[in-house]
């Protein structure tokens, strides 16, 4: 009696541990696959971003060399100083502009370019065309077109207007990088949202043009809420590659005129290699995050909310 309960107990054993070695080898196979993109966020992520935190709480002596903690003290100094407080409402002021203006434009070419008409490839390659030509030569290609004698002003001659300043006039400067910027990122954003606008079923459109409904009704009850996911995928990430805007400014502009153009990663810039205060620009770096965040937080929860 003893050997045969022995042996229930012995063949109960091991199907359950060949289930669990069913269920721990696709873990362990996961977990291979995903070791790459792990060990690069650590690397890459984590690890700088936990460096920048312990150095935003330091002070480093240009004179002597010598590191001491500070705490909070470098965070104290940024908002306390007027030139970073303009730089957050550059910053601000520039996203709350570009933002919108590149996802409406956005949005408006992926639905005109997912329509069947005489010439849609063409114009769609020339709207994707910016992408492939490098952030700095843009920069270069529109600085030079922005010249008091570049290619803008010769075309408002033509038309009987006055030359303008563009990058040397504070009201203007910031309005030019907007212009590029929406040169080069409204195209990328836009071939997300020709995917989802694809992925829509079709049936749905031609049940609500039976019901008699308008283009625009079916744009608005068709279109817009079934590409909520890729349209907050781009608000996302269009909000966060402009608050991370660097090279146009610097080749265009550096920061100036008046400021008017210092976004806050230019600022870091210049505190980091011009000024030397390594310390007060990681400081800086991590209020950036943070604002980052916030917005991205906001975001989500307002897109959320329209579910």
């Amino acid at each position: 009696m003893s050997t045969l309960s022995n042996h229930r107990a012995v063949t109960g054993a091991a199907p359950a541990t060949k289930a669990r070695t069913r269920v721990g080898r696709p873990v362990l196979v996961s977990l291979a696959f995903l070791a790459p993109a792990l060990v690069a966020l650590l690397v890459l992520r984590l690890i700088p971003a936990g460096i920048a935190f312990v150095s935003s709480l330091n002070h480093t002596s240009l004179l002597t060399g010598q590191t001491r903690f500070v705490g909070p003290r470098n965070y104290a100094t940024l908002f306390a100083d007027p030139t970073f407080l303009q730089s957050v409402r550059v910053t601000l002021l520039f996203s709350l502009i570009v933002n919108p203006l590149q996802i409406a434009a956005a949005v408006a070419l992926a639905v005109l370019f997912t329509r069947r008409f005489a010439g849609v490839r063409v114009l769609r390659v020339l709207v994707i065309l910016p992408i492939a030509v490098p952030p700095a030569v843009s920069a270069v290609i529109w600085s030079v077109a922005y010249r008091p004698d570049g290619l803008l002003n010769s075309f408002l001659t033509v038309l009987g207007l006055p030359p303008q300043p563009f990058l040397t006039s504070p009201g203007q400067a910031l309005w030019a990088l907007i212009v590029l910027l929406s040169w080069i990122g409204v195209g990328y954003w836009m071939m997300f949202l020709i995917a989802g606008i694809q992925d829509i079923p079709a049936s749905l459109y031609e049940a609500a043009a039976i019901d008699g409904a308008s283009a625009w009704r079916r744009f608005w009850h068709v279109t817009l809420p079934l590409l909520r996911r890729p349209l907050a995928f781009v608000l996302v990430a269009d909000t966060v590659s402009n608050f991370l805007v660097f090279a146009p400014v610097q080749m265009l502009t550096n920061g100036g005129p008046q400021g008017s153009t210092n976004v806050t990663m230019y600022d870091i810039f210049t505190r980091a290699y011009t000024v030397g205060d390594l310390s007060l620009a990681q400081a800086e770096v991590m209020l950036l995050v943070l604002l980052v965040l916030a917005v991205v937080i906001v975001q989500f929860r307002l897109l959320r909310g329209k579910d």
